[in-house]
């Protein structure tokens, strides 16, 4: 029988509390104002420059990127229904945070680019608008730059800074964050996967979907930072080289795959649940179907509701990690981020977060 009095709420709590690799050296303030926490997207391709779509780059303060699309279709004259679709962005970014996202609209060649006065009205910020001949894709970006400002940090500076070397050096466990799970987005899978009730609408069935294969992925990674071994490789791994979406299996036979893997060219990566695919053998095998056999249902409904299997790495490695301490009590985080990558698993390895998580 699957954990929990629910049928998703066992699986909610490991998904949104997983353990941190390492200790938190004291507590801080987390997004305790609008503007503690700001993230640009960084796309993963250059515009072409012309063609049918528009490329937006905008700033929104404390805004969901849902809502944002919707004011975007109502000021492109977009129909109201169906004209979402036509509207694309990379990945979505939390409300409580400054965020410059990207966005793409049909836009006629002959209709001429917005000025920024336009998307003010709309509270948004315009930063730049290029034309490109394709609707923006979900994940077409090579990750995120961060600055993040902790506040009422209490912990030994000395402490903090040690530890920082320590995550440029060696990353941390490439958790979701709780945003992915919104206040309720894996109640509602349930409701979806295992009860049969049906959600018409894509976005939404998209968002409960993608919770339920994150928790299940969360489970797994868990396991593996229980065991140590969220970061080396176990026999049987499926690997994925830093920065790019190949894989492969581990099958005993380069003695140097595990030296690549303490480098950080190589990670251990951990499933996204679905068909077929390329899964794990021998230990990394039994520790995944060990951690996920509590959820077998989960797994089936993932498969019966068509989803193919895809792989995530389980460790992910900050660059350009920099801090300062603007006043008594303050800590300022720069970082970048690869996609995916949530800047909130970075900072649980640092300090307990208190204040706002939710998106």
């Amino acid at each position: 029988m699957e954990s929990g009095s629910l049928p998703w709420a066992g699986l909610e709590a490991l998904a949104r509390r997983p353990p941190p690799a390492r200790p938190p050296l004291g507590g801080a303030s987390f997004r305790e104002r609008v503007e503690d926490f700001q993230v640009d997207e960084l796309l993963g391709f250059t515009p072409e420059g012309a063609g049918g779509h528009l490329l937006l780059r905008l700033r929104r303060r404390d805004l969901t990127t849902e809502e944002t699309a919707r004011r975007l279709v109502a000021w492109a004259g977009l129909p109201p229904k169906g004209g979402s679709r036509e509207l694309g962005w990379a990945g979505l970014k939390d409300r409580r945070a400054v965020a410059a996202q990207w966005f793409s609209l049909p836009w006629p060649e002959d209709r001429p680019l917005p000025a920024p006065a336009e998307l003010e009205p709309l509270g948004l910020e315009l930063l730049e608008a290029v034309r490109h001949r394709r609707k923006l894709r979900r994940g077409a970006l090579a990750g995120n730059r961060f600055r993040i400002l902790l506040r009422g940090v209490a912990a030994s500076r000395e402490a903090l800074e040690e530890r920082l070397q320590d995550l440029a050096r060696g990353g941390f466990p490439n958790y979701f964050g709780e945003q992915r799970f919104g206040r309720a987005n894996l109640q509602r899978a349930a409701a979806l996967l295992l009860e049969g009730r049906p959600v018409r609408d894509r976005f939404r069935r998209g968002l409960y979907l993608s919770a339920a294969r994150a928790a299940l992925f969360n489970a797994v990674l868990a396991r593996r930072v229980e065991a140590e071994a969220w970061g080396r490789l176990l026999p049987g791994d499926v690997l994925m080289p830093e920065g790019s979406r190949g894989r492969f299996r581990d099958d005993g036979s380069d003695g140097a795959l595990a030296r690549r893997v303490a480098a950080g060219e190589l990670h251990p990566a951990g499933p996204l649940w679905g068909r077929g695919g390329l899964r794990p053998a021998a230990e990394a095998g039994a520790l995944e179907e060990a951690a996920l056999a509590p959820w077998r249902s989960w797994r089936e409904a993932l498969e019966r509701a068509g989803l193919d299997r895809d792989l995530r790495p389980f460790r992910a490695l900050p660059r350009e990690l920099a801090w300062e301490w603007p006043a008594p009590g303050e800590l300022l985080l720069s970082f970048r981020l690869p996609r995916g990558a949530f800047a909130t698993a970075l900072l649980r390895e640092l300090v307990a977060l208190r204040g706002p998580e939710r998106p």
